[in-house]
């Protein structure tokens, strides 16, 4: 899957992942390849993202995701 995490500083990360997880605004949930299309708001937390046995997070205070065609959008404050 592509992850792009976008807040107003510019791009906080852009690349591959297989498995993301995020604090959602409702409680928080995972992606993994071939999800379903969705959108989604995210709350205060940590997002974390494994890309071939490597983990990479990026705390937020707020924000949206979008899930389409195996391409994840992150834009955060």
């Amino acid at each position: 899957m592509r992850l792009e995490i976008i807040s107003p500083d510019g791009i906080l990360y852009e690349g591959e992942t297989q498995q993301v997880s995020f604090p959602g605004a409702a409680g928080s949930f995972d992606i993994l390849p071939h999800h379903a299309p969705m959108i989604a708001a995210l709350g205060e937390g940590t997002i974390v993202f494994e890309n071939d046995g490597k983990k990479g997070e990026q705390a937020i205070r707020s924000g949206f995701v979008e899930v389409k065609d195996d391409h994840i959008s992150v834009c955060i404050e």
